[in-house]
């Protein structure tokens, strides 16, 4: 009988020890001015006790730190786009597998319920499944069959551009968002009632314009009614952040896993691929010899002989089919290329930021009228956003649009933006980016623009060299092809870094 009852008296000490440490992080006093927080006498100001950021579906908690980001092997091609360069990536997460066909599926059946009367928005958002097509090859039952059918459910999603990537991300971050309040008993789930522009946006709700159906309301202690209630706030720390796409330096970190070469603030190797050891093949005692990823291992060979096939995977594999890496992340090496957020430069490593690096900035505000109020949303339950133009007045940026920063093209050189539209100014600067119309655009073309974007991994057509997380390559972004799929991420609230030196000081 009293073993019976000891998980219960543990649950009662864990909650006292709890309540006692919550007190003593918020004491219910401000430090500077003594007025109480949380007291509807001292004008409401709500303080809430800290707590750690909760990992959001599908993702893997990656512990950033100093990275040596660039060129690890031979550069085969001559691209000269890759120069190492030390960098530090902050704590982040990213999803543990590719984004699936039975994921992306339930988007477009979620598209399909939701906008009845846009059926453009279903049709933009399905992937091309044309890309399995080759003049060569007769790949029609991939076609038919590798998005649609229940056998390929676990395989990754192919024939997405990064455009339709990004959508992705933002729809996933609704739904998530939409079932943290059915949980919290916010709201109530109405799945009926939500068509077209009436449907839970994380950006609407928060900005006022979409209601739902309230459950209950959080208390308002900075309102004169007791009985008062409110919305959730992003500062209640209830809400998740943004999915996203990873940057490239994000991308790259979490394929190299170093957590597992690393002793004493010190890396013992430096990995070619997202596995320890130079060798396509496992070195582990249990599974030695088995190949570590999908890939072409030579012409014509990408499966193996049959009977004792090298991956067994001709096609893409599902998504847990090979060993994981140090962080738990599967098939960052081989299966299928990934989109990664950054716009394409060959000069990148050479004019990156060291913390965070990432090139593809554009600044944004909630467009507002004439009174300064947001405008409404639009037809498909969007708040509407505007780029920030020409702001003279900051010194850490001139303008919202920031892709070409420093890239050596026409724009990033000139100094006065009011010559942008000079023709003179123009035919003086480099221009090796530069995208014009009519006669300024004449004879000027590059396969590289503000829409060229990143894509990184190798795939089960790539050889073994474009396995190294290093290795980078670039399409546009509203192209896709049969063997690039992707992955989330999102960014960590806090870092990993403030947990640790707060838990040495309360040591000392």
């Amino acid at each position: 009988m009293k073993l019976k009852f000891l998980p219960i008296i543990y649950c009662i000490l864990a909650l006292s020890l709890t309540g006692c440490f919550l007190k003593k992080k918020s004491s219910g006093v401000s430090e500077t001015t003594g007025w109480k927080y949380n007291d509807r006498k001292y004008g409401g100001f709500e303080v809430l006790a800290p707590r750690k950021q909760a990992t959001a579906p599908g993702l893997v908690f990656i512990e950033g730190g100093l990275y040596v980001m660039g060129r690890i092997v031979e550069d085969l091609g001559f691209a000269n786009n890759n120069t190492p360069r030390r960098v530090t990536i902050d704590s982040y997460y990213i999803d543990e597998t590719e984004v699936r066909n039975v994921d992306y599926r339930e988007y477009i059946h979620w598209l399909t319920r939701t906008y009845v009367s846009y059926p453009n928005v279903v049709q933009n958002a399905l992937p091309d499944t044309l890309v399995w097509r080759s003049p060569m090859s007769y790949n029609e039952p991939m076609v038919e069959t590798y998005f649609r059918h229940v056998s390929f459910d676990n395989y990754p999603v192919v024939g997405v551009t990064w455009r339709q990537a990004s959508d992705y991300c933002l729809w996933r971050t609704d739904r998530v968002n939409e079932e943290q309040l059915v949980k919290k008993g916010i709201l109530k789930l109405d799945i009926l009632t939500q068509k077209d522009e009436n449907n839970f946006n994380t950006d609407a709700y928060l900005a006022g314009q979409y209601e739902g159906t309230v459950n209950k309301g959080l208390k308002d202690i900075s309102s004169e009614d007791k009985n008062a209630t409110r919305k959730v706030k992003m500062s209640d720390g209830i809400l998740f952040s943004k999915y996203r796409l990873p940057t490239e330096a994000e991308w790259e970190f979490a394929a190299a896993g170093l957590i597992g070469v690393t002793e004493n603030e010190r890396i013992t190797e430096r990995k070619v691929y997202p596995w320890t050891g130079g060798s396509t093949r496992s070195n582990h005692k249990k599974t030695r010899g088995q190949m570590m990823a999908n890939f072409q291992r030579g012409r014509g060979d990408l499966m193996g002989v049959a009977g004792n096939p090298n991956d067994a995977f001709a096609t893409p594999a599902p998504v847990r089919s090979f060993m994981p890496n140090d962080y738990g992340l599967y098939c960052m090496a081989g299966n299928v290329n990934e989109w990664v957020l950054d716009v394409y430069r060959p000069l990148s490593f050479n004019d990156m930021d060291e913390f965070k690096p990432f090139r593809g900035n554009v600044y944004t505000k909630v467009a507002v009228d004439s009174e300064g109020k947001p405008l409404q949303k639009d037809q498909y339950g969007r708040i509407i956003y505007d780029t920030i133009g020409y702001t003279p007045d900051r010194f850490n940026y001139q303008t919202g649009d920031l892709r070409n920063y420093n890239d050596g093209d026409y724009k990033s050189l000139m100094t006065d933006i009011l010559a942008i539209d000079n023709p003179e100014a123009l035919s003086k600067t480099s221009d090796m980016y530069y995208q014009g119309e009519g006669e300024l655009g004449k004879g000027r073309t590059s396969l590289i623009s503000d829409k060229s974007r990143v894509y990184k991994g190798g795939s089960f057509l790539d050889r073994a060299y474009w396995l190294s997380p290093s290795t980078r390559r670039f399409l546009d972004e509203d192209k896709s092809a049969c063997d690039i799929g992707f992955r989330c991420a999102m960014n960590m609230v806090g870092t990993k870094s403030d947990q640790i030196a707060a838990g040495k000081r309360r040591k000392r």
